[in-house]
């Protein structure tokens, strides 16, 4: 069964089109379109969160939401009223939500100006819509712009775009940027920028005040790439921190960025290293050229890198699997109601090698479904620290107007039925990297978790009493 399914960086996403509700007759002060995506917002919440819903604070949710989003773009003491659920009845719940959003569009709207071609009435709109979702508390249930929504397509569907060049993390305490990896031969790396800088400001402006206190990881990302992205050939500044020493500024020019998923090489010893960066559209083609190319160079083993990889699409996963897993089954999601869903392995499995796979605590979401088929089946042995822990399942309800909701919908398992959220996958082979250690994929030299990994590998190939035949790929 093939879907394309997409998992958030957060994480796994479901691109859904089925059962859209009804909506109640358009307010006064509301086009349709508005009163559709705000109904329609309330009900996917309500019907497909993967937890029982509170209704009263869904409505307190939206009036909170605009009521601090008119405060925060200087409109004077903003009130609306409270209103009173019923847990019993969500039409009227929806229709007393469209009468406080389409009051709050007549009273306030006109105060406010466009922002980034988004109207007033949208504004106050999208802002119910992110405080009904906000209100279950889930960081993964999110209110995704245009905007927003096309870059997460962007990033998953291999498109190109104008960039720096780096991969990076939010920390979780000081908010600044902490750089993963920088594309080779990209604009970062150009202007010498390094794994484990750290980005303090960004033309100037500290990145916590450009997070405007988001606290959900995915609208923290969309804010810094709406700054970090830009047309090629424009500049952007960055302020560095390296080893805790302050650099001095550094200007950086944009370039189009063509950043594939996988990237691979050979080894010494002829160990095939294959390294994705996400699950996106693509992914599972590009992998698939990746081992080709490899098996006819004679590949005796393989490294299978998923650091630094946050997710993606849930049929990538699927696909990924499937390359090093024969038969059985890949993962299996479970919805609120508790029905089970299992994706099984394609027969599209490689001739059986020795396989490491290469794992960190920014292992997440499709990764983890990929890590944790691979340890259950025994095809492979998980090398480096603990995964994220994302065992959580995202659906992605598209609106007409280009802006979507994102909503936790199920949860899911490792073939063996473990539930990894919050809990993450350990490696069988322990691995860290020392703090100040600067790694570049595919590189064993200063990279001790990819040392252990081949020597792994390494000894399994001892073991072996014949290498398999090139060109054995199914």
């Amino acid at each position: 069964m093939k879907r394309l399914v997409p998992v958030a960086v957060a994480a796994l996403l479901a691109l859904a089109t089925a059962r859209v509700p009804a909506a109640t007759a358009a307010s006064p002060s509301l086009t349709t379109q508005q009163n559709e995506e705000l109904v329609e917002s309330y009900a996917r919440l309500t019907l497909d969160f993967y937890k029982k819903v509170d209704r009263q604070a869904a409505l307190d949710g939206a009036r909170v939401a605009i009521v601090d989003y008119l405060k925060k773009h200087h409109v004077t003491n903003p009130v609306l009223p409270s209103l009173r659920a019923s847990e019993s009845d969500d039409a009227g719940n929806a229709e007393a939500l469209s009468r406080e959003v389409a009051s709050a569009v007549g009273s306030y709207a006109s105060k406010l100006e466009p922002v980034e071609s988004i109207s007033p009435s949208n504004q106050i709109t999208y802002a119910a819509i992110a405080g009904v979702l906000g209100s279950v508390k889930d960081r993964y249930t999110v209110f995704l712009s245009p905007k927003e929504y096309a870059a997460l397509n962007e990033g998953l569907d291999g498109t190109s775009f104008g960039g720096v060049g780096i991969s990076y993390s939010i920390d979780d305490k000081t908010h600044y940027l902490h750089i993963e990896n920088v594309i080779l031969d990209g604009p970062s790396d150009k202007a010498g920028l390094q794994s484990d800088d750290v980005i303090t400001a960004i033309d100037g402006k500290p990145v916590p005040q450009l997070l405007d206190g988001a606290t959900q990881l995915e609208v923290q990302q969309k804010r810094v790439t709406q700054v970090l992205r830009g047309d090629p050939g424009t500049r952007v500044r960055l302020t560095i921190l390296r080893s805790g020493k302050q650099l001095d500024p550094v200007t950086i020019t944009r370039e189009t960025i063509h950043q594939p998923s996988v990237s691979s090489k050979m080894l010494p010893g002829n160990i095939g290293y294959v390294d994705l960066a996400v699950f996106g559209a693509t992914t599972a083609q590009e992998l698939n050229t990746a081992l080709r190319r490899l098996d006819s160079e004679g590949a005796k083993a393989y490294v299978l890198d998923l650091r630094f990889n946050g997710g993606g699409y849930l049929n990538a996963a699927v696909d990924v699997s499937s390359k090093f897993i024969a038969s059985g089954p890949i993962v299996s999601v479970q919805s609120r109601a508790g029905t089970d869903t299992e994706y099984d392995a394609e027969n599209t499995a490689i001739a059986p090698r020795p396989l490491a796979v290469l794992v960190n605590q920014y292992t997440a979401s499709a990764s983890e479904i990929t890590a944790g088929a691979i340890q259950d089946s025994g095809v492979g042995t998980l090398v480096g620290t603990k995964t994220f822990g994302k065992g959580v399942v995202q659906t992605i309800f598209p609106m007409r107007d280009g802006s979507a909701v994102k909503i936790t919908t199920a949860r899911y398992f490792t073939p063996k039925g473990r539930d990894i959220n919050s809990v993450g996958i350990e490696p069988e082979i322990k691995s860290d990297i020392p703090k100040d250690t600067k790694i570049r994929p595919g590189d064993p030299s200063q990279d001790p978790q990819l040392v252990a990994a081949l020597n792994y590998v390494n000894g399994r190939i001892a073991q072996t009493p014949a290498s398999p035949t090139p060109g054995s790929q199914q």
